[in-house]
């Protein structure tokens, strides 16, 4: 889960992340008496979105008073904003936030995530503050720092004059990288993120370091024990098949291709994209059902799938284990009947229950078409899609 700018900016201040003052607005309108209330010759008017590249977009703009933040934030709120992570749909900018001006003397890159190939959080650094850090990484690897942390010892000081050292901190900043950075690892740690990003973090005239951006993302998995953080969701964010799939607990990503897949498991699920694609087809979606769906469950992943007006067909690739067949036949067969389905269907079932559910689509009277194997299935469905892209 996401959430926005000034939204983890909140939870950093709470575990002692410095951050600029500021404040979130609704109503363009707002914004003149936030930017009065700050005092500050200069303040940023930026939008929120789930997004980075928003200043490159006209996302984020200076005033320097509070009648131009008041104009600048009539011109943003409500604007539809593109950025290479929204994609070409953008995102309407409903939220505001007004913030003070800082004197920036350094930008630079910090953020700390799981890394799966040291099996421990990692803390990632760079002098090249306010760029893509993907950018960097692929011209400049040697300009990122990494410094993993183990989880039963916390970050160590040595640790920290490594990183400090790295990113060429002064000794008046130096001192203040411990509080910060141990600070950041807290945050992370407690709140069950996935990823924590400052981009840029700043070094102000006077040498203090500054959260001037914040990004935040969150284990779905551990939600539960953060109900608070649950309520930051914003679902105005999400695709809207993402989140009516969410309300049945589907695990559902949206892609850019043609063939909508309906699979158990997430391992088969990877397997079947790869095959859609050996076959010369894009798969439309990622949809595990999980070993367990009922046929109310298996009912709405299908109408989720037959909701995307991107889909062409539709492969349903099974293997009966928890989930039976039969359930999986009597859920699709519901589901088409009732949106009057004119897509082609192509299902491959193996597993538990396979004669009783094939028995289920035959006497159906539905016009399925009933695959053999994983490649003939592939093969079947992007023919019937509309053929190799």
């Amino acid at each position: 889960m996401k959430i926005h700018e000034y939204q983890a900016k909140e939870i950093f201040r709470r575990f002692g992340v410095p951050t600029p003052r500021g404040k979130m607005v609704t109503q363009a309108g707002d914004a003149v008496a936030v930017a009065k209330e700050l005092g500050t010759p200069v303040v940023v008017v930026k939008a929120q979105i789930h997004a980075g590249g928003r200043g490159k977009a006209g996302g984020v703009k200076l005033a320097r008073s509070p009648q131009e933040a008041g104009q600048l934030a009539s011109k943003i709120m409500g604007m539809n904003l593109v950025t290479p992570q929204t994609g070409p749909g953008g995102r309407i900018v409903r939220r505001l936030l007004i913030e003070e001006g800082l004197d920036i003397k350094r930008e630079l890159y910090l953020s700390v995530l799981v890394d799966r190939a040291t099996e421990a959080p990692v803390i990632m650094a760079s002098t090249a503050g306010g760029m893509e850090i993907e950018e960097v990484a692929h011209e400049n690897p040697a300009a990122i720092l990494r410094e993993p942390v183990r989880p039963a010892i916390g970050l160590q000081p040595y640790q920290i004059r490594k990183l400090a050292f790295g990113l060429g901190l002064s000794a008046e900043s130096a001192a203040a990288a411990g509080p910060f950075l141990q600070a950041l690892y807290r945050t992370f740690l407690e709140t069950d993120a996935s990823l924590v990003e400052i981009n840029p973090l700043i070094v102000t005239g006077d040498g203090k370091l500054v959260a001037l951006d914040a990004k935040m993302t969150f284990d779905d998995n551990a939600l539960f024990r953060h109900p608070e953080l649950a309520e930051l969701r914003d679902l105005d964010e999400e695709d809207p098949l993402e989140v009516e799939a969410s309300r049945y607990k589907l695990n559902y990503i949206k892609l850019d291709g043609t063939v909508g897949c309906m699979v158990n498991g997430a391992g088969l699920a990877m397997a079947t994209m790869d095959i859609i694609k050996l076959a010369g087809g894009a798969p439309a979606n990622f949809l595990d059902v999980g070993g367990g769906a009922s046929a109310d469950q298996v009912k709405s992943a299908f109408k989720i799938l037959m909701s995307d007006p991107e889909v062409r067909g539709v492969f349903i690739n099974i293997f009966g284990g928890i989930l039976r067949c039969d359930v999986l036949a009597s859920g699709v067969v519901a589901a088409a009947r009732e949106l009057q389905m004119k897509l082609p269907v192509v299902i491959r079932m193996e597993g538990t229950n396979v004669q009783e559910g094939r028995k289920i689509l035959k006497d159906s009277g539905l016009d399925f078409t009933v695959a053999e194997g994983m490649k003939d299935g592939a093969e079947k469905v992007v023919r019937l899609a509309g053929g190799a892209r």
